[in-house]
């Protein structure tokens, strides 16, 4: 496993003021286990202009595993959300969610999703929408200020690097972890997990979630597969242990990795989580 060369990273910051509203959530044991012109498709990164779809799978979970359904409005699942450009009047292309930090507003999300290769920079104007459903956003819209990515991914897109974290503004004074609270980040968890992965589908305005085994795609890629993850479910967290009772999971891989996250909706990867994302998380710490 590589260990991070601890180069600078390309820290983008502006400020803004927006308004969260704090709302409640069922407990996750009773969870059932427009147009900018946009950003090109990479991967499981939606793409703009994408005609909206019918909204199967329907919430009729507990699905088998592997198969796709609505998710139930939870405290679990609100710290998922959609990654926009710039605001939310354009097409959501992206996936990310809440990790803990000591800042306590952290993301993290697929490297592809918030940079851009063409330019050689990370994106400047992401803005995130956790628990986003048809249009609503419950606890408002979050600017990202910073975007930190390993410089291997910066300099020649390794796909074993395809990770992102980002750092985010306050919403009304107040820091995202405080509002949603935050899951833990696993290293080296092996390459048989029971995950669940939570996503936005470009062309759904509601999430997806899919509940399998992890296996070995190489010794440094993880594969699952979940039916209907498609483009804009990029950067979805592959989430392990939940406990309701701490209120916490462990992300143990984002949607991304081996061509994007995979030229199949209904087959995915992941980055394996190992020293190189240890160090780059670390490394977004110390950037706040």
């Amino acid at each position: 496993m590589r260990a991070l060369a601890r180069k600078s990273v390309l820290p983008l910051t502006f400020l803004v003021i927006v308004t969260a509203a704090v709302v409640g959530y069922a407990t996750e044991d009773a969870d059932s286990i427009n147009s900018n012109g946009g950003r090109s498709s990479f991967g499981k990164s939606g793409e703009s202009g994408q005609d909206p779809q019918d909204q199967d799978p329907a919430a009729t979970a507990p699905a088998d595993d592997g198969s796709a359904y609505t998710p139930r409005r939870t405290e679990q699942n609100a710290r998922v959300g959609v990654v926009f450009e710039k605001d939310d009047r354009g097409d959501h292309f992206c996936t990310a969610s809440v990790v803990q930090s000591p800042g306590r507003n952290m993301l993290i999300t697929a490297a592809h999703c918030a940079f851009d290769a063409d330019a050689g920079t990370t994106v400047d104007d992401l803005v995130f929408a956790p628990d986003y459903r048809n249009g609503k956003e419950p606890t408002g819209l979050w600017k990202v200020k910073k975007v930190i990515v390993d410089h291997r991914w910066a300099k020649s897109q390794d796909e074993d690097l395809d990770v992102a974290f980002l750092i985010l503004d306050k919403n009304d004074g107040t820091q995202i972890q405080d509002v949603l609270g935050g899951n833990t980040l696993g290293i080296d968890r092996g390459f048989d997990n029971e995950v669940k992965i939570t996503g936005y589908p470009t062309s759904r305005n509601t999430p997806i979630s899919c509940q399998n085994r992890t296996t070995k795609f190489s010794n440094t890629q993880l594969r699952i597969q979940c039916t209907d993850f498609e483009g804009g479910t990029s950067g979805s967290p592959w989430l392990a242990d939940y406990d309701p009772k701490s209120h916490t999971g462990t992300v143990i891989g984002v949607l991304g990795g081996h061509e994007g996250g995979g030229d199949e909706d209904d087959v995915s990867y992941a980055a394996y989580f190992d020293d190189d994302v240890a160090e780059l998380y670390k490394h977004a710490q110390d950037m706040d």
